[in-house]
């Protein structure tokens, strides 16, 4: 399963307006900690994909977004719920911290 990409115009509506929690990827194809945790991000977005939306934004194609929730490194991991940040992880974090992070939120979310 491939995590879908948002832009700037549709940041808002995927990931604001979401009804689930989401978890944002903010990345850039020439970071590589990004592509290290590429994987790890498709592999939380096939385990959790009941309870949660997973998606990408390429910072350098979407620097409004990046802007607005003050990305100064990459790659930085956001998780939303109901239209809020709730948590951030930052780096290139193993599977086992991002999960630990995202129990906090999905199980208290639970649908």
């Amino acid at each position: 399963m491939s995590v879908p990409q948002v832009l700037d115009t549709s940041f808002h509506e995927e990931v604001i307006k979401s009804s689930c929690p989401v978890l944002v990827d903010f990345w850039a194809p020439w970071c590589g900690p990004c592509r290290m945790v590429a994987p790890v991000v498709d592999e939380i977005a096939n385990e959790y994909k009941d309870k949660l939306k997973v998606v990408k934004i390429n910072t350098d194609e979407n620097p409004s977004t990046a802007t607005e929730y003050a990305i100064r490194s990459i790659p930085t991991l956001m998780i939303f719920i109901e239209g809020k940040k709730v948590d951030t992880v930052i780096g290139a974090v193993p599977k086992s911290t991002l999960a630990k992070t995202l129990k906090k939120y999905i199980n208290k979310n639970k649908k």
